[in-house]
């Protein structure tokens, strides 16, 4: 993934609310473009997609910022929020009353694009991906139409945008289902020695084969958060359980080895989800690559951490992201998000406030990814696709829900209105249809 959309030079119309956003949606091509129909939007103020398709140059941005409407229904346990809410904000409001879905591992993200992407997060063993928790959602087109997507109503695009992230329309509210959660829960982050590499995610690999749902646990290489370069190999984690069983989940990685940084212990839900914030700062340069593992074997540890050794910024890293439990549990043709298989999502991420070294970071991610290739599955988590992909990369990472994700597109966008996004194309036939009948 290339640049932050912060460093891009964009003009913005500011849009705080519904009947705005349905406007500048029917717009005609020529204001909007020069002629071309071109649009994306975005979400909460802090929150941007690191492959800069929540801008575009010589288009129309709609930014959903100032919509910051959060509702919660206690009584039903649900939540309803508009497209600018980051999980930060979400929280908040849902943890007042001792409840929470499953959101971002950094706080700033927006809900919108991570739940229509997916949605991993620290609850997804316990209680499935962020999409898997929606109760609705309210859209708008590309003609101008407001619609509501639930089981009930439009039950296609529901099914579409629960994974087919922004292809559909602008979505300005999201509707959860919520789940009693803190507001203390069992977490954090323990590091280890650089040296310990190879023996920590062995010990990780062992460790995630039999957890329960109510833990989540991510491995890392990481480096040391005061801006050393110093490397680390790191467990980030969270039981939601009672205290009492997030002590005894934890206490195998509280016992491991001899950590550099530790312990796991309680915390508030709230502050587990702006412990990472830190290294995902505005402005940063990023550049990621992604793919789902077939095995988390020996060699793919060992190439890892070669790999790692040589990384050129110190805010770069190495992430595995443990699928299990409830994320798991839904059928791959349930939503659009296919990976419903246990095991690992891999990520190569590289960030730098140095445009300098640049180059040097987009030329580490590659390098690394292709080391990576031998460990891979076909599988890709289309949040972490990023913009210069080569190959059939948006229907690689939906895999069998490509062909009817198109036909839904076909129906709510056969123009392709919106497409600055990890774009699926209508069905050609059945636009071509639409246009003689």
């Amino acid at each position: 993934m290339t640049n932050a959309p912060e460093m891009r030079d964009r003009s913005v119309v500011r849009l705080s609310v519904m009947p705005s956003v349905k406007y500048s949606c029917s717009l005609p091509p020529a204001i909007l473009a020069n002629g071309r129909t071109t649009m994306e939007s975005r979400g909460g103020e802090a929150a941007r997609c690191v492959a800069g398709r929540a801008t575009v140059e010589g288009g129309v941005m709609i930014d959903l910022a100032r919509m910051k409407g959060v509702y919660v229904d206690a009584s039903r346990q649900t939540v309803r929020a508009q497209g600018g809410v980051t999980w930060a904000e979400l929280n908040r409001e849902t943890q007042l009353h001792g409840l929470a879905v499953t959101g971002g591992v950094v706080s700033t993200t927006g809900i919108a694009g991570l739940t229509l992407g997916g949605g991993i997060g620290w609850l997804m063993g316990k209680y499935g991906l962020a999409l898997d928790n929606l109760h609705s959602v309210e859209l708008v087109t590309a003609e101008g139409r407001v619609l509501r997507g639930s089981a009930e109503e439009n039950p296609d695009l529901f099914w579409a945008v629960r994974g087919g992230g922004g292809n559909f329309g602008v979505v300005t509210s999201f509707e959860y289902r919520l789940f009693p959660v803190g507001p203390t829960v069992t977490g954090g982050l323990i590091a280890y020695s650089f040296e310990c590499a190879r023996e920590m995610l062995r010990f990780y690999r062992d460790f995630t084969a039999s957890i329960p749902d109510e833990h989540t646990v991510a491995a890392t290489l990481v480096h040391a958060p005061d801006g050393s370069g110093t490397k680390l190999a790191a467990v980030v984690a969270c039981h939601c359980g009672s205290l009492a069983e997030g002590e005894a989940a934890t206490r195998p990685l509280n016992e491991f080895g001899s950590p550099v940084i530790a312990p796991l212990g309680a915390m508030p839900y709230c502050q587990l989800n702006r412990m990472l914030d830190d290294g995902y700062p505005k402005g940063a340069l990023n550049y990621w690559k992604s793919s789902f593992l077939a095995r988390l074997s020996d060699d793919a540890i060992d190439t890892m951490i070669e790999n790692f050794a040589c990384c050129p910024t110190p805010m770069g890293q190495l992430l595995l992201e443990h699928f299990h439990g409830a994320a798991t549990r839904v059928g791959p043709t349930d939503t659009a998000f296919p990976h419903r298989t246990e095991g690992y999502n891999f990520l190569v991420a590289s960030q730098t406030m140095d445009p300098a070294i640049s180059d040097r970071c987009t030329a580490w991610v590659r390098q690394t990814y292709a080391a990576m290739e031998p460990f891979i599955a076909p599988g890709r988590y289309v949040n972490y696709l990023d913009d210069d992909e080569t190959g059939d990369s948006v229907p690689a990472a939906y895999g069998q829900n490509y062909r009817r994700l198109q036909e839904i597109k076909t129906k709510y966008d056969p123009n392709n209105f919106f497409h600055m996004n990890q774009n699926i194309l209508p069905s050609m036939r059945l636009a071509a249809r639409r246009t003689d009948g």
